[in-house]
């Protein structure tokens, strides 16, 4: 089955009514027709602005719960839509951005930037281990952990990048 077959075969079985399935794809971020994964990363960027002023402590249970509720949101679209890690599922993208942002040293334009480009080149490039996760690991945690990967890598780059120049 093609790519493009299989796109179609995901949109056809996806119900936006289902809310499973709505978060699963970036409430219709991950719906766009091209670079779905980058449209998801920025529309988790003003969701993460409302929870930005948690306590680290609470910020982190946040995290771990969209994780966790994430592995299922998108083993059941994928089971639902007959696909396995559909660039059009984009909640991995959102816990990925939420990680990376965490780290950023204050909110503004140039850091928030920072971070996206960060995640977005580690995300797309899949260095290792992020590769290997990404084609061994199956289901739903599978889909989640390489982005989770992704995000510590593009986590470290703008922390040690937030040591050496100021924005």
């Amino acid at each position: 089955m093609t790519k493009q077959e299989r796109n179609k075969d995901f949109k056809k079985n996806l119900k936006l009514t289902n809310p499973i399935h709505l978060l699963a794809v970036g409430l219709g971020s991950g719906m766009s027709p091209i670079i779905p994964g980058t449209m998801g990363s920025l529309m988790a960027i003003p969701i993460w602005l409302l929870f930005n002023g948690l306590q680290p402590v609470l910020y982190w249970v946040l995290i771990i719960v969209a994780f966790v509720f994430g592995c299922f949101l998108c083993q059941k679209t994928s089971d639902d839509t007959h696909t396995h890690d559909s660039g059009h599922i984009v909640w991995d993208e959102f816990v990925g951005m939420w990680i990376t942002l965490f780290f950023i040293p204050h909110i503004s334009v140039y850091w928030i930037a920072i971070a996206f480009i960060a995640f977005r080149i580690f995300d797309m490039a899949k260095p290792w281990p992020i590769r290997w996760f990404d084609k061994k690991v199956p289901g739903g945690f599978g889909i989640m952990i390489d982005d989770v990967i992704a995000a510590i890598f593009s986590s470290v780059v703008v922390w040690g990048l937030s040591k050496v120049i100021t924005l």
